[in-house]
């Protein structure tokens, strides 16, 4: 891993908002950390151009788009803001329907299976395919990086290798752009109010414990992590990486159902006012929460770098993988260019 970077760390002091409303997990500050410090914490094996301060910046920024874009209209709005949050039940049910571990492959399976249960997925969220989608879309960028890096090397066309050269440059604009926005929705999963039917209040459940039903979600995320929260304090408590062994699908489960496990303790600490009077323990709880939303960013970009040197693109006959463009075995024009 490299070393921290003064750049980043000051771009994201500096460059601190206001709170955010309840709806926006971790609110811009929070957001930008989880990006810059998931962007600087980076293995040293992927491409350079993600690498460098600026990156960390501009994935940082891209971290926060999703709550920046919010009030487009009403079939935006509706259509993406159930990305950011998985209503669990006590019981690790999706508002009624499935279980978090029993997580259906795709979203209209999921649909099907919340609809039988009286709900759908305007209502429970959809954060867990926002970020196997996510991770999926991020191979597939990779593995057209790969394949464009080896032709134009081998290229000896001009027009073709200028055009390879271009398409590149385009693609890793592309893949700041989707590690950003991506960054958001794994954001989101360590804020353990995303992960839970508990989101802001305990709400209309059973309640044995006597935690608070009054709005806590803004005070959290934005207003207490804006006011309490150092980039030092949350890059402290940024963990090693983490190989699940595991599919995406398995991955991102373990990790809302980790954020789900946070709940109760958060309301807890609240209800014991450890947030009103800034303890240590509500500080460091809430670091450690953004600490490892940076370190699954950074875990799954290693891991979707590690998973493009299989894939492929292309259809049929132009099909080429990377070992294929890099051996110069395979011409990859019509893959690249278009091969409609």
């Amino acid at each position: 891993m490299k070393s921290p970077r003064l750049t980043s760390v000051l771009i994201a002091l500096s460059l601190s908002l206001a709170g955010a409303g309840q709806a926006l997990a971790w609110g811009s500050t929070g957001h930008r950390l989880v990006g810059v410090l998931g962007a600087e914490a980076f293995p040293a094996d992927l491409p350079a151009f993600l690498l460098t301060n600026q990156a960390a910046a501009d994935i940082g920024e891209f971290a926060r788009e999703l709550d920046r874009s919010k009030g487009s209209g009403r079939t935006h709005d509706s259509d993406l803001d159930p990305g950011h949050f998985a209503d669990l039940d006590d019981d690790l049910r999706l508002n009624g329907g499935p279980k978090l571990t029993d997580l259906p492959p795709t979203r209209a399976a999921y649909e099907t299976a919340l609809r039988a249960a009286g709900t759908d997925s305007w209502q429970a969220g959809y954060s867990p395919y926002a970020i196997i989608g996510g991770w999926q879309q991020l191979v597939k960028d990779f593995t057209h990086w790969r394949i464009l890096v080896s032709a134009e090397k081998l290229e000896k066309n001009a027009a073709r290798k200028r055009w390879y050269h271009d398409d590149r440059v385009r693609r890793e604009a592309l893949i700041l752009r989707n590690v950003g926005i991506w960054a958001h929705y794994i954001g989101d999963g360590s804020q353990p109010l995303h992960d839970t039917v508990h989101y802001n209040g305990w709400g209309k459940y059973p309640n044995p414990k006597g935690f608070t039903t009054e709005p806590i979600h803004g005070p959290f995320e934005a207003d207490f992590v804006r006011d309490n929260i150092k980039i030092e304090a949350v890059r402290a408590k940024v963990p090693a990486y983490r190989d699940c062994k595991c599919d995406i699908q398995k991955r991102t489960v373990d990790y809302l159902l980790a954020g789900q496990a946070k709940v109760e303790p958060l309301y807890q600490m609240w209800k014991d006012g450890e947030f009103a009077r800034v303890s240590p323990k509500a500080v460091d709880f809430t670091a450690q929460q953004l600490a490892l939303g940076a370190a699954e960013l950074r875990d799954m970009v290693a891991e979707a770098w590690r998973a493009s040197s299989t894939g492929s693109i292309g259809y049929k006959e132009t099909a080429i993988t990377p070992a294929e463009a890099e051996a110069g075995v395979k011409d990859p024009w019509l893959a690249l260019w278009g091969d409609e």
